[in-house]
């Protein structure tokens, strides 16, 4: 399974590094464990794109409007998800 690794800067300046999966390419079984709520899809600014952050184990935002190198792509075993 696709994964990425990137850093951008934040509105506050400082520098946010990730390690994240895209929502689109996570297993439906994981994604039904994980989101909880009223299941209404947020949108989000141009640039700015909803990821599951592998190390925070959680939801976050990446803005790929800000990167600061070239996001890198990389493989995991997608059992990490199951």
């Amino acid at each position: 399974m696709k994964v990425y690794k990137g850093s951008f800067k934040k509105r506050n300046g400082d520098i946010r590094r990730m390690l994240f999966a895209k929502i689109q390419e996570l297993p439906d079984s994981f994604l039904e464990q994980k989101i909880i709520g009223s299941g209404i899809e947020r949108s989000y600014p141009d640039g700015m794109e909803l990821v599951w952050d592998i190390e925070a184990d959680n939801f976050r935002v990446f803005n790929w409007s800000t990167i600061e190198e070239p996001v890198k792509e990389m493989h995991i075993d997608q059992s990490y998800f199951n």
